[in-house]
């Protein structure tokens, strides 16, 4: 199974110039913990919850006046639309994060795959090895 089967499309983006408190209402919107930083359909990194509690309203900085470019995080780990499924699995748990960017081979930003698209899919994968289990035919006997 492809990643491009399973990740989110619907991605919201941000541009490195827009406040903390718009990516917090993104944010908060969406009911996620991260946003990518794009500049055009240029990925420069991600911006976490996190980030905006740790790096910027614990140092004292507004959300109103600190821009996303001041705090966010510059190195985006991202994969490939085309690999695998466990390549992804492998990747995360290298980089001990909990979502990927997903490029395509033109390196546009095309979805964000998450450890809930990955444990959706293995519960489907789980699902479909049941289903196929049940409806095989009993050997005779029974």
């Amino acid at each position: 199974m492809n990643i491009k089967e399973i990740m989110t499309t619907d991605v919201r983006v941000i541009k490195p110039e827009s406040s903390l408190i718009h990516a917090a209402q993104i944010m908060k919107e969406l009911d996620i913990g991260s946003v990518p930083v794009c500049d055009g359909e240029q990925i420069l990194g991600m911006i976490t919850d996190r980030d905006i509690i740790v790096r910027a309203v614990a140092e004292g900085m507004s959300p109103e006046q600190t821009q996303v470019e001041d705090i966010y995080q510059k190195v985006a780990i991202w994969i490939y639309e085309d690999k695998g499924v466990s390549e992804a699995a492998d990747l995360m748990e290298r980089q001990m994060v909990r979502r990927l960017i997903v490029l395509n081979r033109n390196k546009n930003l095309v979805g964000i795959l998450s450890l809930g698209d990955l444990a959706r899919a293995e519960t489907q994968k789980e699902a479909g090895q049941a289903l196929q289990k049940i409806t095989q035919p009993l050997p005779h006997g029974h």
